[in-house]
C-alpha cells in the first residue's frame, strides 16, 4: 500500500553527492518540516523543465512557509544527481537524493515499471509534506508521470 497521511517515513539511506555519501530518509527529517518530491528520472522532460525548475524557483516561497528541508528522490545514479542539481542550479536549495536501487522508492511503495521508457522500476511522479518524520498529505500523479498535482504550487498551499 502506498505512504499516506499519518504514516512515518522508512529509515532509508540514499545517496547524495557520490555513492559513498548515505543519507537517512527519515533522519533528515527528524525535527524538521520539509517536502520530498519525486520523479521518473533526472534528465527527463517533464522533470528538468517544470517539475524540479518549479521547487528551485519556489524556494524562498517554501522557506517563509517554514520548510526546513527540499529533497528530491529520482531512481538515479549519485553521479546523475548530482550532474542534474548543477544544470538546474539546485545547490543549496533541493537535496537531490539518488534512490539507485529504489530502495525507498519500493518502501513507500510508489515505483511502477518503466522499464518500455527508461529501462526497469521509477519512481512515479509524486510530491508529499513530512513533519518530523511523519507525512502530512501526499500527491501522487493519476497517470504516474503528468504534472497535475505534485509541483511546487501545489505543495505551496499544503505547507
Amino acid at each position: 500500500m502506498p505512504i499516506k497521511k499519518g504514516d512515518t517515513l522508512p529509515s532509508v539511506e540514499l545517496e547524495e553527492g557520490t555513492p559513498d555519501k548515505k543519507v537517512n530518509v527519515r533522519d533528515l527529517f527528524k525535527g524538521k518540516k520539509g517536502v520530498i518530491f519525486g520523479v521518473p528520472g533526472a534528465f527527463t522532460p517533464v522533470c528538468s523543465k517544470s517539475h524540479l525548475p518549479g521547487f528551485v524557483a519556489d524556494y524562498d516561497k517554501l522557506k517563509s512557509a517554514g520548510v526546513d528541508v527540499i529533497a528530491c528522490v529520482s531512481v538515479n545514479d549519485a553521479y546523475v544527481m548530482s550532474a542534474w542539481r548543477k544544470e538546474n542550479a539546485a545547490e543549496g536549495k533541493v537535496r537531490m537524493l539518488a534512490d539507485p536501487s529504489a530502495a525507498f522508492t519500493k518502501a513507500v511503495d510508489l515505483g511502477y515499471d518503466a522499464t518500455g521508457s527508461l529501462g526497469g522500476v521509477r519512481s512515479q511522479r509524486y510530491s508529499m509534506v513530512v513533519e518530523d518524520g511523519v507525512v502530512k498529505c501526499v500527491n501522487t500523479e493519476p497517470d504516474k508521470t503528468g504534472l497535475s498535482c505534485s509541483g511546487a504550487s501545489s505543495i505551496l498551499s499544503q505547507v
